[in-house]
Formats: C-alpha cells, structure tokens, sequence
C-alpha cells in the first residue's frame, strides 16, 4: 500500500509545472526600507524629464548610475518616478535653471540609469547625490547617495553607510543602487 501511495505523489509531483527557486536567483524580502533624508535647501519642482544630466561644457569625471526600484518583498517596481539633483563641479546648485536636475521612470523591470558628473564637494557636505523616490501612487521617499571611502564621509552628520553606492573603486566612473520603497 505505500508503494501504491509513493507513486501516486511521484506522479503527481512529475506533473507540476517547474518553477526555478525564487531564492537562487534574489532573497525572498529585501528587508528594511531605503531610509529617509533631508531634501536640503536647493530641492525644485518641475524638472526635466531626461536620463541624462551632461552639460556638454562641463570637464567633470563623468558618472553612471544604475539599479532597480524594488518593493520590501524584492518585487521590481515599474513606472517609479526618480528625481534627481546634485552640486556641479563646482560644488554649486544651479538654482535658476535645470543643471544637474532632472527626472526619469522606471522600466517594466524597475530599472533605471542616470547619466551625470562626479559632483563636487562643498564645506560641511561630503559627496552626494539628491533623489526622490516615488513608486506609482505611493509615499515619496527623499533620501541622498554617497560615494564609497570619501575623506568628507566621516565628517558629514548626514552621511549613511547603507547610502553608499556600490563601486568598483574609489572616484569610479560607475556605480549602483537599489532602492526599496513603499508599495
């Protein structure tokens, strides 16, 4: 009789679809929320919708930024609205125009990609780059990306290591961030 019972569940298992294990491929949860911070002083509404922020006579290092926009259950998030602002490479904002301003969506896949300078440093501020967050219909999320092993980093009362953009090395011309937000 269990051998009966055993080849009936073989069976059936033999019958279900195959599905490849979710925790081979990213974690089930992605854990905690990508946390808060201030937007600063030189945050503008209506910027341009664009993924790249080059100003063609600028001579700054240039940067690539990518990642995803994920949920706390690691579910890509599509259609999320990021907007992003940071110092030129002077260490100033450009208050009157776009410089270094703009905003873009998400993929089907919860990706994006950012074209832009290394910015500047400016007194009491070590390297970043400004971004709100916005899944469709959802809380914004305003935080700020850091760079890996900045002298400044240490010094700035803002500055989060779970912030950092992962690089390949210091002053790198790339780096990469997933954000989790509010679903």
């Amino acid at each position: 009789m269990t051998s009966l019972i055993r080849r009936r569940l073989l069976a059936a298992a033999a019958a279900l679809p195959v599905v490849p294990a979710l925790s081979q491929t990213r974690p089930l949860t992605c854990g905690e929320l990508t946390a808060r911070q201030t937007e600063g002083p030189f945050f503008k509404t209506n910027t341009p919708l664009r993924v790249s922020l080059l100003e063609p006579q600028s001579k700054a290092a240039r940067l690539i930024v990518t990642g995803q926009v994920l949920s706390a259950r690691c579910q890509p998030v599509a259609n999320a609205l990021l907007d992003f602002w940071h110092a030129d490479e002077n260490g100033e904002y450009d208050n009157r125009g776009f410089r270094y301003r703009g905003h873009q969506f998400t993929d089907a896949q919860g990706n994006y990609r950012l074209q832009t300078i290394v910015p500047a440093e400016y007194p009491g501020r070590a390297r970043h780059i400004h971004v709100k967050v916005q899944a469709p219909g959802k809380r914004i999320l305003t935080t700020q990306l850091y760079f890996r092993d900045e002298p400044d980093n240490r010094r700035d009362g803002l500055y989060r290591p779970d912030l950092e953009m992962r690089m390949p090395g210091k002053g790198a011309g790339e780096g990469r961030f997933d954000f989790v937000v509010e679903v």
